[in-house]
């Protein structure tokens, strides 16, 4: 064997060792995506398992709050439909409205001394408001994991092996403009 043939040899096993550790690497972050999801969809599960519990407290001291009560129900459906069928932008949308539900809610019971006086009502109510601030956090890891992957997939030499092995980028999770901003606390009590 010549010299030539062995240098082609050479480049060729290193281009086929290189074309695999960026195979091996979007692999990784593809399911760097998915543990994220998983991430959530723990947390997701076990509020939506505590906020059936959160309204019935809720019904018995807020006979005149309905509508607010049934906008938390609903909003509760959204969020478990989307999440169901792991549609990233669905879930943004319905959390949002289930924040806003959440946080009316909150607003509304401070109206209410027993409610708040009730054992049930407080620890539902930290059950919930820690798992938001888990879902939050948990949030921002997945954003992480959806942008280094997408990032990954768009760059050159990468995007060669991602298009022809099919990676697909991921869809960040979003909350609308409204849930990140402020509350509007005078509109919440209604003042």
């Amino acid at each position: 064997m010549s010299l030539t043939s062995v240098a082609i040899l050479v480049v060729l096993f290193l281009l086929a060792a290189y074309a695999v550790t960026l195979y091996n690497a979007l692999v990784r972050l593809k399911h760097g995506v998915s543990k994220a999801w998983s991430n959530i969809d723990v947390l997701l599960r076990q509020r939506h398992e505590e906020l059936p519990k959160l309204v019935e407290t809720c019904k018995q001291y807020m006979q005149y709050e309905q509508n607010t009560l049934e906008r938390v129900i609903s909003a509760r459906a959204a969020v478990a439909s989307a999440r169901e069928r792991a549609d990233v932008g669905a879930l943004g949308k319905a959390e949002s409205g289930l924040r806003q539900g959440l946080g009316q809610l909150f607003a509304l019971a401070e109206n209410y001394p027993e409610l708040r006086a009730s054992e049930s009502f407080r620890h539902l109510q930290q059950r919930i408001s820690g798992l938001e601030n888990g879902i939050a956090d948990r949030r921002e890891l997945y954003n992480e994991a959806v942008n280094l992957n997408n990032v990954r997939i768009e760059q050159f030499p990468d995007l060669l092996i991602a298009r022809a092995a099919g990676f697909k980028s991921a869809e960040l999770l979003m909350f609308s403009e409204a849930d990140r901003a402020d509350a509007d606390l005078k509109s919440l009590f209604g003042q």
